[in-house]
């Protein structure tokens, strides 16, 4: 079935800054600009070059990516997606699915191999973790099924709580 791609996908818990990967994904806001959360955080540890770069693209739109460099994160590129606001409407799925499948085209078309995303929109845009895990999860195996030159991809976890959820879903996928 899906069991090679299922073995390209890493679930931890962590600091998404440190990770040694092609790319990390960034849970930004429309403006580009940083914010709380990983935003900030990402933000803060690629430098102020980050911040620079984002200001030429000029913002994202809800479910739509941009690409910068990584600047000093250890990751070469950032992936900038923004999730919806949880409102418990049908399209908040869509829009979420469409980060995880838009940040991931980005990725093929630059020729990233590792990428790590956060729990896009399970912050302070409030989607319920399960839900938000099962569109990510089933997202990325659609598209690393259509793009085998995604080597590894990691769902990196702020909470052991959240790390439960990733796990316990992808042992069902199993």
């Amino acid at each position: 079935m899906h069991k090679e791609i299922l073995d390209k996908i890493e679930v931890r818990q962590g600091d998404i800054t440190q990770l040694d990967v092609d790319a990390i994904v960034n849970a930004a806001n429309t403006s580009l600009l940083g914010g709380g959360g990983v935003d900030g955080a990402i933000h803060r540890a690629a430098g102020p070059e980050l911040l620079e770069e984002c200001r030429r693209i000029g913002g994202c739109p809800t479910g739509e990516a941009r690409i910068t460099r990584g600047y000093k994160l250890r990751a070469r590129h950032v992936i900038h997606t923004v999730g919806p606001v949880y409102r418990g409407r049908p399209q908040d799925r869509e829009l979420l699915a469409n980060c995880y499948r838009n940040s991931l085209t980005l990725a093929v078309q630059n020729r990233i191999a590792t990428i790590a995303f956060p729990a896009i929109s399970c912050g302070v845009y409030g989607y319920p973790i399960e839900a938000a895990c099962q569109v990510a999860v089933d997202t990325a195996i659609e598209v690393m099924r259509a793009h085998p030159s995604i080597q590894k991809l990691v769902f990196i976890l702020f909470s052991a709580a959240d790390l439960k959820v990733y796990l316990n879903y992808m042992a069902t996928l199993r």
